[in-house]
């Protein structure tokens, strides 16, 4: 994969740009070097791996179990001096090589702990061998202050012990002195000072004979000379000899630490590379937060669907000036293989250009992208683009050649699995030939199944893009009252220059526009007047759909309150209307006993009384069985239950299969009706004067001319040609 993006193409995107923008987010120098040189992956595994690391890396921004800080010092120049046989490195140096690897296994456990929530995170570190050989070896020699411990070996303990005592006798014998000879009356009131490291007297020159030692120097007016005690000389010689065994001491410990750890320099590259390759994954993650980047569906099948897409270099500058950056959604697929941007001059053509270019390159370079999460993308293998004016001093190229050179490159890489972007397709030589040359590249293209995009003030660009099946128009939005650029992109018609417009509105005088219309082909300026047209209808159009759209919104907004106070109503009904049966029920229970109790004491016949009050239980029991059926208990009624259910089930399976068949009956009359209409509509012959219109659209034009397969069809205020395998009869030539 990504075999064919050339230097060109990154530099024509400002790749390099958005490289220097994650480099600012990296904590160490490896990484930064590494992101500058960052490619496209040509492997497809590896580049779904590494987008998969940044995407888990993002992820634990938002997470409660963050990442560790990874933060690391470049132990480079200590691997090259640990590899030479002999050498050894200090304190320090060790000191650096064991925080990198308590760093690295740090992040080792934590990955294999949470396993589940970084699984990409997880597969990478369980690469890396997960062992303190190296930190147990260092620990054991050099203190967490970046020194040699004193218990590193038993002759170095015992020197320093002979330095601490010898430095005490040195400190004792300079106190005694100084107290003597003070006493005596021999000292300056300074009484001591400092010289070359050394405590020394500070005697007054008189007495300078009377006082033992050496002399180290005198004061600039020479009452006071400085003589350091000949004990405390004694003792600071005997200091440097242990100063010096202590060296040497120290030097054979770290040659010794050097030899157990240099089997161990591979491990500690691999730890290297491991925090470095990190600390990318980082920065990539960081500049995505702040980007609102996220990874897109990667499809298999060829397609681009950006939604609300970001130019992040552009997003980047505008967020600075506090301005708005506005999104465009491009689609790429088999049905609309090239789209054709037309429109007039800083209109946004460009940049919706490099947007679609710079979000795929860096996709494939493992950087995630500021689109909608519903966004779907694949891998190309190719990525041409033709972008700028691109005058090529050094081979003594015009820009015409320079692209005519670009062309021919772009024809010999051109295939399926490629997208080209070309800016201002056609322009650098004379319009009509330029033109022409434009449209047999532009049918190349096509016909290599190749997806692109490319902007054009080029009109028969513009027409062919809508005889091509797979070939769509596009325009960059503008208000045509203000002649203001919207930067929004519209797919599915072709935009006017608005040439002569912006023209009048930059102050040039209507008699030398006037002039300048004369001299264009009066088929150009009807076709830009009709695209000009088309845009202020649509725009307009737009304009009332979102106006009914509103108020849509607001008669749902409407229609859902009243049917929630319905709702509210019909509740309170309901519970009234059980409220009335129940009063009801009781009063019709109340008049049945009140009728037999007055009849029995009319007759006071008790045995009357009973049988018609069971009588009347009796039949309230049936109808109380009748709405509420018992459910059977036994084996013998649940059996008895089934078999009545099937049968029940059987009769609706038979109305159903009735039912059915005669719907297929009159399927198949329906589509022999179809069939019998389509053969119809092939088998007519298209004459000149038929009104007709295109299958997939609503205008009705006439046939002025037919040319073998193809017509010329008008509607009134423009031509257009079509194939007759896209007409549809609207009404035969009179």
């Amino acid at each position: 994969m990504a075999k064919n993006i050339s230097e060109k193409t990154l530099q024509d995107l400002e790749f390099n740009t958005v490289l220097e923008q994650v480099a600012n987010y990296c904590i160490s120098d490896l990484g930064k070097e590494q992101i500058l040189t960052i490619k496209p992956i040509a492997n497809l595994e590896n580049l779904h791996k590494e987008l998969q690391l940044v995407n888990e890396y993002l992820s634990s921004f938002i997470s409660e179990n963050k990442v560790p800080n990874h933060a690391f010092e470049n132990i480079s120049q200590e691997i090259f001096t640990l590899n030479i046989e002999n050498s050894f490195l200090d304190a320090a140096a060790f000191l650096k090589i064991a925080t990198l690897s308590e760093t690295t296994n740090e992040l080792l456990v934590f990955f294999k702990k949470f396993e589940n929530y970084f699984p990409t995170l997880f597969q990478v570190s369980q690469q890396i061998e997960l062992t303190t050989v190296v930190i147990d070896a260092i620990k054991k020699i050099v203190t967490p202050y970046g020194e040699v411990a004193n218990n590193a070996s038993p002759v170095l303990k015992q020197i320093r012990k002979d330095i601490s005592k010898i430095r005490g006798k040195i400190g004792e014998s300079f106190t005694r002195d100084l107290s003597r000879y003070s006493a005596l009356g021999y000292l300056d009131d300074i009484r001591e000072t400092v010289v070359d490291n050394h405590r020394v007297l500070a005697v007054l020159a008189m007495y300078r004979r009377k006082v033992t030692g050496n002399f180290l120097g005198a004061s600039k007016t020479g009452s006071i000379v400085y003589i350091a005690p000949q004990a405390t000389l004694n003792y600071s010689r005997e200091l440097q000899d242990l100063g010096y065994e202590e060296q040497q001491e120290i030097t054979k410990i770290l040659k010794e630490l050097a030899s157990a750890i240099r089997p161990c320099t591979p491990l500690l590259q691999e730890y290297l590379d491991y925090l470095t390759h990190l600390d990318v994954v980082a920065s990539k993650a960081s500049y995505a937060k702040e980007i609102n980047a996220l990874l897109p569906k990667i499809t298999a099948e060829k397609k681009i669907q950006l939604k609300n897409a970001f130019h992040p270099i552009l997003w980047a500058n505008n967020t600075k000036k506090n301005l708005t950056t506005i999104s465009q959604s491009i689609y790429l697929n088999s049905k609309q293989q090239i789209i054709v941007i037309s429109g007039p001059n800083a209109g946004g053509k460009s940049i919706t250009l490099k947007t679609i270019g710079l979000l795929q390159v860096m996709l494939q370079s493992g950087l995630l992208i500021p689109v909608d999460e519903r966004s779907e993308t694949s891998i190309f293998d190719t990525i041409l683009t033709d972008i700028g004016d691109n005058q090529s001093i050094e081979n003594q190229l015009s820009t015409y050649s320079y692209r005519l050179k670009n062309m021919r490159y772009f024809l010999r890489k051109c295939n399926d699995n490629t997208l080209f972007l070309i800016d201002e397709f056609g322009t650098g030589s004379d319009p009509e030939l330029g033109g022409a040359l434009a449209e047999i590249f532009l049918e190349e293209f096509y016909s290599k199944k190749a997806f692109g995009i490319i902007t054009t003030h080029y009109s028969n660009l513009k027409v062919l893009a809508n005889e091509l099946e797979n070939v769509t128009n596009a325009n960059m939005q503008f208000d045509e009252r203000t002649l203001e650029p919207l930067y929004k992109l519209y797919i599915g018609q072709a935009g006017s220059s608005f040439t002569f417009e912006v023209a009048q509105k930059n102050g040039i005088p209507y008699s030398i526009i006037n002039q300048a219309k004369k001299r264009v082909e009066t088929e150009k300026i009807r076709l830009d007047k009709t695209i000009s047209k088309l845009q202020k209808e649509r725009n307009r159009l737009q304009k009332k759909s979102d106006n009914l759209e509103k108020q849509h919104s607001k008669g749902k907004g409407h229609i859902d309150n009243l049917q929630e106070k319905e709702q509210k109503i019909q509740d309170k009904l309901s519970g009234f209307q059980e409220l009335y049966d129940s009063n009801q029920k009781m009063l019709s229970i109340g008049r049945k006993v009140n009728e037999l109790l007055h009849h029995y004491f009319q007759t006071n016949n008790k045995k009357e009384l009973n049988t018609g009050l069971q009588k009347w239980i009796a039949s309230e029991k049936t109808k109380h069985l009748k709405k509420n059926p018992v459910k059977p208990t036994t084996k013998a009624a649940k059996k008895t239950a089934k078999v009545k259910e099937k049968k029940k089930q059987k009769s609706i399976l038979k109305v159903e299969k009735e039912v059915l068949q005669k719907v297929m009956e009159v399927r198949k009359e329906k589509k022999k009706e179809a069939t019998k209409i389509a053969k119809e509509k092939a088998a007519y012959v298209f004459k000149i004067n038929d009104r007709v219109r295109l299958i997939d659209g609503n205008a009705v034009g006439s046939i002025d001319k037919i040319e073998k397969k193809n017509v010329f069809i008008n509607y009134g205020i423009f031509t257009t040609k079509a194939s007759v395998n896209q007409l549809e009869l609207v009404e035969k030539a009179k």
